[in-house]
């Protein structure tokens, strides 16, 4: 990873544009927001632009207004940025919109870096910070910082630990080493609370998501020797509930409580009839490799994809990859 390079590129640039990607995990909320407070306690003007809508237990971390794509985000409002930072994300699928303007950007336009951790790879960066063995893009934007020297905060802190946090299931994920904890150490020293960060994120639903939750543990089915677990979310299960699309995140992890299970999938019906399926394994199986089969991606246990209806089509192309995979 050159960092330096990535150094070089921010402190030149005045103007800066953060961008997750959509439907905003805890990585890349706590990426961008910690890269927008460092960005703006370096003196610079540093925004951040939502591709999509936030989770509500997220929220609490974006104390300054952000952008929103779906506000009208130009080409011409893209050029008035001298540095467009991509965390999180290196992946034009997961930018919807907004990969359209960057293939069709002016010279002029601004510059592009990228930081990330994810093996699908576009190659969206002037300047790539690209770390497969990372556990979070929130901990390589956490060695930038040291490597740079630049003041670790508390308001750059907290989402940093969210970022991390999130990613390693609470640093009990495969991805958690001691480079990830000594990091933890040391955000939590300049003054995170993990009790306060753990309440805000698991033990605040809604009404609405609690019903949504319920409504999809009645789907649950088991294949292979209770091996592989699927379950699915209907449009008619949102209506009835009042829960929204990002009220399902992290939804998928139910299923893994039972002890045979090593692999999940959950498939969410979306308003275009097609279905977003989730992927998690617990290690031997590649999910990855399931998701890219379909154009999606991730990590080898927790990945994503998109695949036609109706949802009966959807659980036998997973049904079928599954199989191969377990047997």
């Amino acid at each position: 990873m050159d960092f330096q390079k990535a150094i070089d590129l921010i402190n030149k640039s005045k103007n800066i544009l953060v961008v997750p990607h959509t439907r905003p995990d805890g990585d890349a909320c706590g990426s961008a927001v910690a890269l927008g407070e460092l960005l703006n306690q370096l003196g610079k003007n540093a925004q951040i632009l939502l591709l999509s809508e936030l989770p509500q237990w997220y929220k609490f971390l974006f104390v300054k207004e952000s952008l929103r794509f779906s506000d009208g985000f130009s080409a011409d409002k893209l050029n008035a940025f001298d540095l467009i930072i991509l965390t999180d994300v290196n992946s034009k699928s997961q930018l919807p919109g907004l990969a359209e303007l960057l293939e069709h950007k002016t010279k002029s336009a601004a510059g592009r870096l990228v930081i990330d951790h994810h093996v699908s790879n576009d190659g969206l960066g002037d300047v790539e910070i690209i770390d497969t063995t990372a556990s979070a893009a929130g901990l390589i934007i956490y060695e930038l910082i040291k490597a740079a020297k630049w003041p670790l905060t508390k308001n750059i802190a907290v989402p940093l630990f969210v970022a991390i946090s999130t990613d390693t299931g609470w640093l009990r994920f495969s991805n958690t080493d001691s480079r990830t904890h000594r990091a933890c150490a040391e955000l939590l020293d300049v003054g995170v609370s993990p009790a306060d960060i753990y309440h805000t994120l698991y033990q605040s639903f809604s009404l609405q998501r609690f019903k949504l939750m319920t409504t999809m543990l009645d789907t649950l089915e088991l294949h292979f020797d209770n091996r592989f677990a699927s379950q699915y979310i209907l449009r008619k299960d949102f209506e009835q509930t009042g829960a929204v699309e990002s009220d399902t995140e992290n939804l998928i992890d139910e299923c893994q409580r039972i002890s045979t299970v090593e692999v999940a999938a959950l498939f969410i019906e979306l308003k275009d009839g097609r279905f977003r399926c989730s992927l998690r394994s617990r290690g031997a199986v590649d999910v990855r490799k399931i998701a890219q089969n379909f154009g999606g991606g991730g990590h080898k246990q927790a990945s994503g994809t998109y695949l036609p209806g109706p949802l009966q089509n959807a659980k036998k192309l997973i049904l079928d990859e599954v199989s191969k995979s377990l047997s």
